[in-house]
């Protein structure tokens, strides 16, 4: 799994946010809101092959966390982002 090159974090008045033409027959736009943990793991793991220990991993440096936790986050990041369209397979 990869995070979707075809998205784009940009930084407007503070906040970081990916914006996203959903498709189909209506003009929609999504907007999602990435927060600092979620921003972190973007910017580590935006330009590889993603593996869930990988994601534990940086938590794991970044976080007083203990392994199992660190495990449950990346599993429901992953979830999560996958749900957005920013992880592809």
């Amino acid at each position: 799994m990869r995070i979707n090159p075809k998205r784009k974090v940009h930084n407007v008045s503070g906040e970081n946010i990916v914006i996203s033409q959903i498709e189909g027959t209506a003009d929609m736009t999504q907007v999602v809101a990435l927060n600092e943990s979620a921003m972190l793991l973007y910017n580590n793991l935006r330009s590889k092959d993603l593996k869930v220990d990988d994601i534990v991993q940086v938590l794991l440096d970044n976080y007083d966390i203990d392994e199992s936790t660190a495990h449950r986050d990346a599993e429901e990041w992953v979830a999560s982002m996958r749900e957005q369209g920013l992880i592809i397979d």
